[in-house]
Order: structure tokens, then sequence, then C-alpha cells
């Protein structure tokens, strides 16, 4: 079995001058890279065997977080969620999955080698099975870009391991919004030196152009540190003087999408007893957290749910801030269903605005808390901090009648009456590089 861990690309680490970070990078619009068919910009080669699954749990292993409040209301319907990723293969409990484009070969979009991109759909949009096993918007419909892969390399390059890389994700992001997806997930992170900033304009001006163009909700992985593919290290907590408040100028590292604070919804990881995981990446651009440890979800060699990956000691739980991206992007979607009025940047600020806040208001690891999705579809925002929308959330209508088939998620843990998930995904990182972890 090929083992499921950081998708590196084989380009190298352009860097811009060092600098501190003082807060998101600017945006040059200029930089947008222009409509394309996708398509690799290199010829590449298959490098390795594919992904192959083994046995999986033969139904979730963890129920205790319910969405049945939520899909009274909405179920996704009508969404479509753009997966860039390692692609993300046909599975029974995906039927509403169609073709983005391939960055990586000559493909649809619909081959995975790898497998982590089927995981991050399945968490998104898997529809119900005689197992139970469903993700947060199962009627929702995944859009599937093949940006990155482990299982291909460049052509002119024997020494190399991966493709795909910053430039790659920002034309993914471009054809995402065109296609008309009304979230992205990306789960794949560049994470530097904060000395040695990213330079990824194309993808900041992808990103503008997704969130203020098309308007497309675009939630991204906070990365993961530690071990081979991942941040290099933990960034330090803020100063003292700034408590409860995003420290733009103590850093480490810096992942790229996750800096463009302003663009995208930034997801951290946190633990089944909803403590920040110890993997994930801290800083000021975190905005929410959800599970990212012990996931379940679709296997990709089959059609059946995966609930470990082979490691080099064996098989391992998957967890990473990469698969509590996705609990976000389905949330998004959950509530663009409901309040279709809503613009991206709204939608993103009701999300923050009724995740379950932490004691200080703010975190580095869990941003404003851990996501509420009963809240985020139903309730009302908190007005405890600042906001560049003075426009208060909009009152939640009546419920419907009841549904009369209850149903479950696999998402782990819950507090609070079923808003609070709290266990069960996973990470992600790039530099010019990148990675899905």
């Amino acid at each position: 079995m090929r083992r499921l861990a950081a998708v590196v690309a084989v380009a190298a680490l352009a860097a811009a001058p060092p600098a501190a970070a003082t807060g998101p990078p600017a945006v040059d619009d200029a930089l947008l890279p222009p409509p394309a068919p996708p398509a690799p910009p290199r010829r590449t080669v298959p490098d390795g065997s594919c992904f192959a699954g083994g046995p999986g749990p033969a139904a979730p292993a963890h129920r205790g977080a319910q969405l049945t409040e939520v899909w009274r209301l909405t179920r996704g319907a009508g969404q479509v969620v753009a997966v860039i990723d390692t692609g993300v293969a046909r599975h029974r409990l995906l039927p509403r999955l169609i073709p983005g484009g391939d960055y990586v070969a000559d493909g649809d979009g619909t081959q995975d080698c790898d497998g982590h991109g089927t995981i991050v759909a399945g968490l998104i949009a898997a529809a119900g099975g005689p197992d139970g096993y469903q993700g947060v918007a199962p009627e929702a419909t995944v859009l599937a870009i093949r940006q990155s892969s482990n299982a291909f390399r460049a052509a002119d390059d024997p020494s190399g391991s991966g493709f795909g890389d910053i430039d790659t994700l920002a034309a993914a992001v471009r054809t995402a919004a065109d296609a008309g997806a009304t979230v992205i997930n990306v789960s794949a992170v560049a994470c530097v030196p904060a000395a040695e900033p990213p330079a990824d304009g194309p993808l900041g001006a992808a990103l503008r152009y997704a969130v203020d163009v098309r308007n497309a909700v675009v939630v991204a992985a906070a990365g993961n540190v530690g071990g081979p593919g991942r941040c290099p290290q933990q960034n330090p907590d803020p100063a003292p003087d700034r408590p409860g408040r995003p420290d733009w100028e103590r850093l480490a590292a810096i992942a790229s999408p996750a800096w463009y604070d302003d663009l995208v919804l930034t997801v951290g990881s946190v633990g089944p007893d909803g403590a920040p995981s110890p993997f994930s990446l801290a800083g000021p651009w975190v905005d929410v957290a959800a599970p990212g440890e012990r996931v379940v979800s679709l296997d990709p060699d089959g059609e059946g749910l995966v609930d470990a990956l082979p490691g080099p000691g064996g098989p391992a739980p998957i967890a990473g801030t990469s698969y509590a991206a996705p609990v976000v992007a389905g949330v998004a979607a959950l509530v663009r269903a409901r309040w279709p009025q809503l613009t991206a940047r709204q939608v993103m600020r009701r999300i923050t605005d009724t995740a379950r806040r932490p004691p200080g208001g703010w975190h580095p690891a869990v941003g404003y808390g851990i996501v509420d999705p009963l809240a985020a579809v139903t309730g009302t925002a908190t007005p405890d901090r600042g906001s560049t929308d003075p426009r208060p959330v909009a009152p939640a209508p009546p419920d419907p009648p009841a549904d009369p088939g209850p149903r479950r998620t696999a998402l782990a843990g819950a507090a609070a009456g079923l808003a609070v998930l709290a266990g069960l995904l996973a990470g992600g990182r790039l530099s010019r590089r990148v990675a899905n972890q």
C-alpha cells in the first residue's frame, strides 16, 4: 500500500525577500492566472504505485455528533463544492461527483492515486448508505479537480518526487470559481519559514477573484507541524500584551493560502475532547476549528469506508488539518443552501460568529472556536467582535416539520446539543511545493 501523507510537488520554493509579517499579504489582481482548460504545465509520468486500501470499518466508528436538526433545514442541495486535491475517485456514496479537470495527468479529476482527495470529499458530501455514513452536506455536488499527487513526477526530472505547486493551485482555484463552485476546499498548504514568505502572488489573486468576483467561499487547512512534508515548527503564542488577539509579528512559519486571512476561512484541528490537536499549526490567520482526528471516510480504493492509513509502523488513524477543513466546507455548503442571499464573505462571517468561543475570545490554534453547524444554519451571531460587514446575521425562519427519518453523521464527538463537533478529521501543507496531509 502506498503511504498517504504529504502530497509534495517538485517545483523549488521561490521566496520573496525576507520580511516580518505584519498582516495578510497584499493582493495584485494583475497576477490572476488566465482562464485555460486544466492541464499539467509539464509532461508527467507515474512515479510509484497507487493507493491500495485495506479492510475498513463496517460502519462509522464514531456517531457522537448528530446533524439531524440541521438536516431538517438543509442538506446542502444545489451547492457545488470544489475539492482541489489529489483527485476524487468515483464511489457509490458520491452520486453527485462531477469532473473538474486535471493538472497532474491526462484525466478529468476523478482519478485519485493518492487517496487523499477522496477522503476529503467523503467528509464533505458522502450520501447516506446502508451503513449510515454521511458527509456534512450529503446532498451537495462535488467538483473534483486533481491539482497535486505523490504518484507522479515531471518527466524531465528523474530525481523529482510528486507534482503540483502554488501555480497549479492558483490555476485550480480560478478553474473552480469559473466552473460555478459555491464553496472551494483547499486541503493543501505551503508552509515556509517566516523569514522566507512564499512568492504566491497568483494564488492571492485567484483567491480574491474566487471570493469577490465569483462569490465562492474558500476554506483552507491550517497546516500540520512536524514530520516530512509538514511545517518546520510551531508558531509561538501571541505576545503577552496581545491576549485574545491575532499577532502577525511573532511568527516562525507562514502557511499559504491560510495567510490570505481576509479571503479564506482557515481551519485548525481539534481532538475528540475539543482540545487543539498537537499537530495543528497555530497562527493569526486561524478562523475556526473542527475535528481533525480519528477520521472515518470513503475508501479511495473500494466501495466501503476507511479509518486508518498505511504508515512506516503499520496502519495509523487518519488525522490532520486537511480533514478538519472539509468539515467546515460542508458547513459552508449547508449555510449557502439555507441562506442563498448571503455573500461569500457573509457566509464566512456567520460561521466564525457562531462558533463555540474559546475562553479568551480568540485563540491562535482554534481561532474563534469550534464550528457549530446548527448555530451557523439557524442561530444569530454574537456581536462580540468587530467586522467590516455592519449588517447583522439574518434571523432564522421557523423550522419545517421534523424529518421522519433521523440521520446520523460519522463525525466524532459533540458538546452542547449537537453543535460542537469534536473528533475525526485530518491536515495539509505546501511551500512552492504543495502538500496535502
